[in-house]
């Protein structure tokens, strides 16, 4: 092993795991720092714990998802579906901020939508009562391998701690640089 090979090693070894690039779908992005790192689970190519806020009891979850090429459904669907998770306080839908972006030239959709959420456990989870107080950051990133789902979802103060972080995370995103 070659000088070279080895310092790169040695510093692979004693990097944090917050700045070793996650990839999928011919992207890769990196994990906020604090964010706990529970790596891939089926469906997900990454998963983060975010600790509660103070005046939060539950921790938040931020999952990355990849379905495959072609899968997952519409960047249309996926919002209106988020969405459709939450209601508002006075019991109709959730009013969500959709915004159209450009993540290093990556065609992204993101989503802010806040109040009784209904989608804990997942669409395979027996039906559960609405949560108040939830809020979810989502983005839907168009990757060259196929689209790319975030959802941090949790107790809105919780959220509104870790927005930057959110952002933070959302901006990593970018293509891979091909192979020479």
């Amino acid at each position: 092993m070659s000088t070279r090979a080895r310092v790169f090693a040695l510093l692979l070894a004693l990097a944090p795991a917050h700045l070793l690039a996650e990839s999928a779908a011919g992207v890769t992005w990196i994990g906020p720092a604090g964010w706990k790192s529970e790596g891939a689970r089926p469906m997900r190519a990454a998963t983060y714990t975010i600790a509660a806020a103070p005046s939060d009891a539950t921790p938040s979850e931020c999952g990355v998802y990849f379905l495959g090429a072609g899968q997952g459904g519409s960047v249309e669907a996926n919002l209106e579906r988020w969405a459709g998770q939450f209601t508002a306080s006075g019991g109709g839908p959730a009013k969500p901020q959709i915004v159209k972006r450009q993540i290093h030239g990556l065609p992204a959709t993101t989503i802010d939508v806040s109040g009784a959420y209904s989608g804990l456990g997942g669409p395979m989870a027996a039906a559960s009562h609405a949560v108040p107080g939830y809020r979810l950051l989502g983005a839907i990133v168009q990757a060259p391998g196929g689209n790319i789902f975030v959802k941090f979802t949790g107790p809105a103060a919780t959220i509104a701690a870790n927005q930057a972080k959110f952002e933070q995370l959302l901006t990593s995103f970018q293509a891979d640089k091909p192979q020479r």
